[in-house]
């Protein structure tokens, strides 16, 4: 089992799935977001170095808010197909842009996960491959519209309509695909 009683677990995230994962350890902790987060990587970073770093600054982010028995998770997750990266979509016509891309063919999803105390921290990524399905256009204008997939990396929720049509199989976590590798985050707790 999993104790960290002596810590004040905070989640620093806005989504309501990393939310819902976190729960689902059972156990005690809270949300802090702060707004403008950058999340922006230097040009020469490639796949999980990427989602490393950004989870890593957004742990700078939130250091002084932290008490001395302040654990944090910080989490970036990015979408990789043929080299380029996908993160969260700006407005309705580069998520239907994303899904044209994605459709038809295998991507990576890639999780940063950064879990920091004043003392030490420890970072680590999981990967996962998910192949979609060929999208027809009125699909993906569907799903777009009707579940505005703005904060999600890759344009679209794996537990939504869209996971449901599109995806033709997934190597590894699907949990990671939501946006927070749960199994893993609590073997690293458990060894933290």
């Amino acid at each position: 089992m999993l104790d960290l009683s002596k810590y004040n677990v905070v989640l620093a995230s806005n989504s309501p799935r990393r939310k819902d994962l976190l729960s689902g350890l059972d156990i005690s902790y809270d949300v802090k977001t702060l707004p403008d987060i950058d999340e922006s990587y230097p040009p020469h970073l490639k796949g999980e170095d990427i989602a490393l770093y950004i989870s890593q600054q957004k742990a700078e982010a939130y250091k002084s808010y932290m008490n001395s028995n302040t654990l944090l998770i910080t989490a970036d997750t990015i979408v990789v197909l043929e080299g380029k990266v996908y993160g969260k979509p700006h407005n309705e016509t580069e998520a239907i842009q994303m899904l044209h891309k994605l459709s038809g063919k295998t991507h990576r999803v890639i999780t940063g996960v950064c879990i920091t105390t004043h003392d030490k921290q420890k970072v680590f990524t999981v990967s996962s491959d998910v192949r979609f399905a060929k999208l027809e256009e009125d699909e993906i204008i569907y799903y777009v519209s009707k579940y505005r997939p703005f904060d999600k990396a890759g344009a679209y929720g794996v537990q939504e309509w869209i996971g449901y049509i599109a995806v033709e199989y997934i190597s590894g976590s699907y949990f990671n695909i939501m946006g927070l590798p749960i199994q893993r985050l609590y073997q690293e707790l458990k060894e933290f």
